[in-house]
């Protein structure tokens, strides 16, 4: 297991929730827990922060250098990234269009493409003080120019990555084909136009006569072009020019071969003579493909027929190539170029409509769940019309706020913090599954999320849990006598995923984890004493576990300790001051929820080290057994659970370790589990639940 999911991944956002489980599925191992700092511990594994494109969705990489390393990459035509990028640098195949991003200047240079696949130490040297030490950048890919353009400063390309950016300098390196298409775009009307200049004093070629056949077969080359040509540019091998070996790697449009040509001296050797005379005829060979791309044709190629190169000075056999095409070159690049944004304006079409498609479709579903929210909500206010307003009323008035009556607090659920698909909360709420009624109450002091939640003389105390990038320490507890919140003393450190309950007026803080370890710690708090007090730790280390009260013991279940996902139990007896082990479970499961109704103890959901389980498993302390309940009707973990009226609420979570719930389940033992049709809640992960009980 490779993840402990998103909550403690360095952006602590559903999208990257998603791409840290998707690698979770595709590992099967169960052994780290997710740092927030990206720092790695004996059991904990760094974080790279990276979009986890798969192969088919990336569409180009960026790479990095300073001043220093800038000319080593383009003279060794070699890009590098440290180990930790692997993960992506892997996907990259020839043919996949790279940047190079200099740091010194903020400034992105292009355009260039993959020759090799991405593999580890190409070069174990490179980037090093003459290969005195291994290099610190082992992630590495073979490169050549595909295009030479102007370098674009970070104000220009910023817009084009926005969303990759995850702090004002920092950005990351991955990018899907529409942003790759965009900057190819932006950087081709940079690129720096081939010259065409000829000297008054051109030498003649001096070679033998040679013509080119008339028509030939166009040749399949031994490497096959790659896919991203084919899909992404409409094959815009034929735009740009045949690509050539790395030796020519500056030369991709066929052009840059008339400027060799033209600035070859008189006195060149016969052997530089040959060269110049079989580029010159690769020259017409690209030209004719592209025309031939132009009009259709796929199969014969004509070739220019009688092509006399002895005795003709260069400037005329650049004039006559151009005659012959009825087009100067320089003319002839333009026309190119224009198709070539032409094509790539029409992907951005293709793509822009697309995406108002799958929009517009979103929107749609919105609509009709909107529609059938309203005629929920005027149910509910014709219930509430009908019922006398003496009975209708909750909560007194204290100024700007509604402080809840007692009376009205044993119809509620209390939720608390949580993430509901679009940001973390600090709100509380109740909850009256009765009338399917959510109230806002009175925030809390700060967003809280994976915290925990108990009652201690009549308040209910929340402690510890994070805001999506910090965990905390603090503890405030609510009075909904006066719908207030108050400051508590603070935990001896800070912690999240952590478990509590309270028994003989003490409140227990269980286990949990800081992103670098997990605990077996547990505090206590002491009204009297004022202070959280460090007491008996339990067995095991225990992050994301559950635990409750039943009977005056304190029961610790599942959790995950550093390296695998757990079904170990253990109780708690203040009067002994130990812990002590009882029967495991059946299932591995953190992320779980556990509650007490009819002497029982009910272990539901969670996750069992490789995707969310609905199973229920039932410990009875009076045997001494864990047995197996009716599952559920969905998987979830990360849901909030209370018991209320011989019922079990199980509400929210995260289905299949990406999707964010809505829905609500109800258990009775007669019935067994149902999902209601209760909407107010609407989604909510990460959020801790709790009732008043009559005492």
């Amino acid at each position: 297991m490779n993840s402990f999911f998103a909550v403690f991944s360095q952006h602590y956002s559903l999208d990257t929730l998603k791409s840290h489980v998707s690698r979770v599925r595709s590992s099967g191992r169960r052994n780290h827990i997710f740092s927030l700092s990206g720092t790695s511990s004996s059991c904990m594994a760094s974080i790279v922060k990276c979009r986890n494109l798969s192969k088919n969705q990336l569409g180009g990489v960026i790479f990095g250098c300073t001043n220093n390393t800038k000319s080593e990459c383009v003279t060794k035509k070699l890009f590098g990234l440290p180990a930790q990028h692997f993960s992506y640098v892997k996907n990259i195949e020839p043919g996949l269009p790279l940047f190079l991003f200099n740091y010194s200047e903020r400034k992105l240079y292009g355009i260039y493409e993959a020759v090799s696949s991405g593999k580890m130490y190409i070069d174990s040297y490179g980037w090093t003080s003459g290969g005195s030490e291994r290099t610190r950048y082992p992630a590495q890919v073979q490169i050549r120019v595909r295009l030479e353009c102007q370098a674009l400063s970070e104000t220009l390309f910023k817009p084009t990555i926005v969303d990759n950016y995850y702090s004002q300098n920092h950005f990351l390196f991955e990018l899907d084909h529409v942003q790759a298409s965009k900057l190819i775009s932006i950087l081709t009307s940079l690129a720096f136009a081939p010259s065409v200049y000829t000297p008054k004093n051109s030498p003649k070629l001096l070679s033998a006569k040679q013509r080119f056949p008339l028509s030939i077969q166009r040749k399949e080359t031994q490497a096959p072009e790659p896919p991203y040509f084919k899909d992404d540019f409409a094959n815009s091998h034929d735009h740009f020019g045949t690509l050539g070996n790395s030796d020519d790697s500056l030369c991709l449009n066929g052009y840059n071969l008339l400027m060799e040509a033209s600035l070859v001296n008189k006195n060149a050797e016969p052997e530089e003579k040959d060269l110049i005379h079989m580029k010159l005829k690769e020259l017409a060979r690209h030209r004719q493909h592209s025309a031939a791309a132009i009009t259709g044709q796929s199969g014969e190629v004509t070739y220019m027929e009688d092509v006399d190169l002895e005795h003709e000075t260069y400037e005329n056999g650049m004039s006559t190539l151009g005659n012959r095409n009825n087009e100067s070159p320089c003319h002839s690049l333009d026309s190119y170029a224009t198709i070539a944004q032409l094509c790539q304006e029409m992907e951005e079409l293709k793509a822009f409509k697309q995406e108002q498609t799958c929009k517009m479709g979103t929107l749609e579903k919105k609509l009709a769940e909107a529609e059938l929210e309203i005629r929920r909500l005027r149910k509910v206010c014709m219930r509430f019309e009908s019922v006398p307003e003496t009975s209708m009323t909750i909560g007194a008035s204290t100024g700007n706020e509604t402080a809840v009556e007692s009376p009205d607090l044993n119809e509620l659920i209390f939720l608390v913090g949580g993430y509901d698909g679009v940001s973390w909360l600090k709100a509380l709420h109740s909850f009256s599954p009765v009338n399917d009624v959510l109230k806002s109450l009175k925030p809390m002091s700060t967003l809280r999320s994976y915290a925990s939640v108990a009652k201690l003389d009549e308040e209910l105390f929340v402690f510890g849990g994070g805001d999506g990038s910090l965990l905390y320490d603090t503890v405030e507890s609510y009075n909904p006598v006066n719908n207030q919140w108050t400051l508590r003393p603070s935990l001896n450190r800070k912690k999240g995923h952590l478990a509590s309950a309270t028994i003989h007026g003490k409140i227990f803080a269980v286990g949990g984890g800081n992103g670098a370890e997990c605990f077996s710690d547990v505090e206590m708090f002491d009204s009297d004493v004022g202070r959280w007090i460090s007491t008996r730790s339990m067995l095991q280390k225990r992050f994301a576990l559950a635990a409750v009260e039943l009977n005056g013991a304190l029961y610790a279940v599942g959790g995950y300790d550093g390296i695998d996902y757990l079904t170990s139990a253990e109780r708690f007896d203040p009067r002994e001051h130990s812990w002590t082990r009882i029967e495991s479970m059946s299932t591995r499961r953190g992320c779980h929820s556990l509650v007490a109704m009819n002497e029982k103890i009910y272990a539901i959901g969670g996750f069992d080290g490789i995707e969310m389980v609905p199973s229920v498993e039932i410990y009875d302390p009076r045997v001494g057994t864990w047995m197996t309940g009716d599952p559920m009707k969905q998987s979830r973990g990360y849901s909030a659970a209370a018991v209320l009226k011989e019922s079990i609420y199980v509400i929210g979570g995260l289905r299949d370790n990406e999707v964010l719930l809505d829905t609500i389940e109800r258990y009775r033992e007669d019935v067994g589990w149902e999902i209601t049709q209760k909407r107010s809640v609407g989604k909510r992960s990460f959020a801790s639940a709790i009732v008043f009980h009559n005492d």
